[in-house]
């Protein structure tokens, strides 16, 4: 009765373990300026998380002094949180395929066709009006052109003659990051809709 036992749990150890298939896909290999940028960017956003995470009480409940920050730093706090703000308007701009992401980190403006717009967008659509559309859009911008400026600035790799790159950089992120549906330009300048 032993050996069978030994036997049946040798079986069971032998064909009841099988080795994890591990199966790697690589979508994409980032080139080191890439790394740079998206590293300097990470740390940006961990920054500005922080700075709203602070405090301004001690454990005593005395009113604490936030520490100095310089005026770049602030501006850069300022276009985060702007971009922040008009996150869930640019996405359905680039639903409704208004905006399209082009080639430089920024976006595009396309004519706001209000025709054909999906139900669930109407009243939304219905709401913006062109200098509405066109104030939000240059915000947007602007804070992106903030963020971008303020990468190159904090990383010692990277200087302005880098801006180009780092632009287009910007421009392949931003375009790998759309959805299907959404107006990206390619790096030729030529304008498409996502698949």
């Amino acid at each position: 009765m032993k050996k069978i036992s030994l036997l049946l749990i040798t079986l069971l150890l032998f064909f009841g373990c099988t080795l994890a298939q591990v199966r790697v896909n690589v979508v994409s290999e980032r080139t080191a300026l890439e790394n740079q940028v998206l590293g300097s960017y990470n740390s940006l956003s961990e920054d500005v998380l922080l700075v709203a995470s602070v405090r301004g009480v001690d454990p005593l409940g005395r009113i604490k002094t936030p520490p100095r920050k310089s005026r770049e730093y602030q501006d850069t706090v300022g276009a985060v949180e702007t971009l922040s703000f008009h996150a869930d308007d640019v996405d359905t701009f680039k639903r409704l395929r208004w905006v399209g992401e082009n080639n430089q980190g920024l976006l595009t403006t396309f004519p706001m066709d209000k025709k054909g717009v999906p139900e669930d967008l109407k009243e939304f659509a219905a709401r913006y009006q062109a200098n509405e559309f066109n104030t939000v859009v240059q915000e947007v911008n602007r804070a992106r052109e903030a963020v971008i400026l303020r990468v190159t600035e904090i990383n010692e790799n990277l200087t302005k003659e880098d801006l180009p790159k780092i632009r287009k950089v910007f421009g392949k992120l931003n375009r790998e990051n759309a959805l299907p549906g959404e107006k990206v330009q390619a790096e030729d300048g030529s304008w498409m809709i996502k698949p």
